[in-house]
């Protein structure tokens, strides 16, 4: 009799958990809608960086080396990190990691 109703709570409890996850499910597309992030993200997908990109990002040039990369990710990183942009900081870190491929193609 106790595992009968042990069984049925965890059904139950099952039910409810499941209809909360969808309903918040609904509820995050819901809000993404209202911000226009699930349309634009749609419309983009995931660009990848070009290497002009990551030296605008950077700031340096073809002929720059890379201690200058280095020093300008670090600068930019840095400030950043306090009191910036967590999203510019992003930039910034995939800019060096993509030109770290184009300094260093074997690693």
């Amino acid at each position: 009799m106790a595992a009968r109703v042990l069984a049925q709570i965890l059904v139950m409890g099952s039910g409810i958990l499941a209809r909360g996850v969808v309903q918040a499910y609904r509820q995050a597309l819901q809000n993404a809608s209202n911000t226009g992030v699930t349309q634009e993200t749609l419309r983009k997908g995931a660009k990848a960086m070009t290497e002009q990109e990551a030296r605008q990002i950077l700031g340096v040039s073809v002929r720059s080396s890379w201690d200058e990369v280095a020093q300008k990710y670090n600068t930019l990183f840095e400030r950043n990190a306090t009191g910036g942009s967590y999203y510019l900081q992003s930039k910034v870190h995939r800019a060096k990691e993509y030109l770290e491929t184009v300094y260093n193609p074997k690693g």
